[in-house]
């Protein structure tokens, strides 16, 4: 037996990461769940007490303080302890990018067990969502947001492993690249990226350089270039507002990075690559 409080939602209106439901358990002595597959993924965390978890084919002794991932498909069971029986909170969700984001913050199916420093928070953010009981879409709106802070809470307060050099170079270079990605329209330059991974320039050019053949600001380049050749090809902007939508500032640099780029300026590359499509 338990003593639970739960949230079940039915309705999708989110892709990327959608909270499915979640609750708060207190459990008799050796009460358990399973051995069960689920459909989507859960978060438990445990509050008080301790169990054991078990996932193909391992053994979790757990106590206050942990918690553990279930992920979809994968048979599990776990079972209060009959000394001191734990309480806990779980969270159901799914997406198309949980899967990267529980990989951020260090959470597998080879390693679904983990510390959490301040569980107190990810109390807080239960609390909430079972608090949010409207079916509107401005209490969906709600509790999406209430699970995006719970997933930082974990980013921010799981104890992680050490990562090897290699790993660490990897995941230095892929903020990097994402940070170019989404902000190669503003004027940035390759020290706000180094600022933004926490390395310094030439460290950054280093890895880059050891990763892709190329320095961060020949990336930049090449994200810029790239936009502003689908800009010109399918739209009829200026060629000043091009540049200015792939980061440039100044026409003049714009033209003649274009101009190295491509071979010839873009108002002609433009024309040439519109006479071929007729």
């Amino acid at each position: 037996m338990e003593e639970a409080r739960t949230l079940l939602l039915s309705e999708r209106k989110f892709s990327d990461l959608y909270l499915c439901y979640c609750g708060q358990s207190r459990c008799m002595p050796l009460h358990n769940y399973g051995p069960t597959v689920r459909p989507n993924y859960i978060i438990h965390y445990i509050t008080e007490g301790k169990g054991c978890f078990y996932a193909e084919g391992n053994k979790y002794e757990l106590e206050a303080g942990q918690g553990f991932l279930i992920v979809p498909g994968q048979q599990t069971f776990y079972q209060a302890d009959k000394e001191l029986p734990w309480t806990y909170l779980w969270v159901g969700f799914d997406g198309g990018n949980v899967e990267s984001y529980l990989k951020e913050i260090g959470l597998t199916s080879e390693k679904p067990v983990y510390r959490c420093e301040n569980g107190k928070v990810l109390q807080e953010i239960v609390g909430e969502m079972l608090e949010n009981q409207k079916a509107s879409f401005s209490g969906q709106l709600l509790l999406e947001g209430l699970l995006y802070r719970f997933f930082a809470a974990l980013a921010e307060n799981i104890e992680m492993p050490a990562l090897s050099r290699q790993e660490s170079e990897n995941l230095y270079v892929k903020r990097a690249m994402e940070f170019i990605r989404n902000n190669y329209f503003e004027d940035i330059k390759v020290t706000d990226i180094a600022d933004y991974v926490s390395v310094n320039r030439s460290y950054l050019y280093t890895l880059f350089q050891k990763s892709l053949h190329m320095s961060p600001s020949r990336y930049l380049a090449e994200i810029r270039m790239s936009q502003a050749e689908k800009l010109l090809l399918m739209t009829d902007f200026s060629i000043e507002v091009t540049a200015r939508s792939c980061g440039y500032r100044d026409t003049l640099s714009f033209t003649r990075i274009f101009k190295e780029h491509f071979k010839m300026p873009p108002s002609q590359y433009r024309k040439e690559k519109r006479k071929e499509q007729i």
